[in-house]
């Protein structure tokens, strides 16, 4: 198992419009897909208050390949994010990283 780290920094006033695509387009679009989130989360406390942060799980990179691929070109999925975007961008910066559980992790 391998998980995908990624942040998403809004523009200010932004995270938002954000939140309200997730909730309700992208995860619905990701289960057609079969992507497996693992977590959502937003700064309570300190720095980085127009970020989402978000894990994916996926089982090898293959699959995260063939299946990310399949995501971005779904016209549900272009449709939801060309309406988000309506009143102006979204997203400022996107960061990803794949990560692989430590030996003594207690995510595997």
């Amino acid at each position: 198992m391998i998980y995908e780290y990624r942040l998403y920094t809004c523009l200010p006033g932004r995270l938002p419009a954000l939140l309200k695509r997730f909730e309700g387009h992208t995860t619905k679009i990701w289960e057609k897909h079969g992507i497996k989130p693992a977590g959502f989360w937003t700064v309570l406390i300190g720095d980085g208050n127009h970020d989402l942060h978000y894990l994916i799980a996926w089982e090898s990179l293959s699959e995260r390949e063939r299946k990310w691929t399949a995501f971005q070109a779904d016209p549900a999925w272009i449709s939801a994010r060309a309406e988000s975007e309506r009143d102006g961008p979204i997203v400022s910066n996107v960061k990803s990283m794949l990560l692989t559980p430590t030996s003594f992790s207690t995510v595997k």
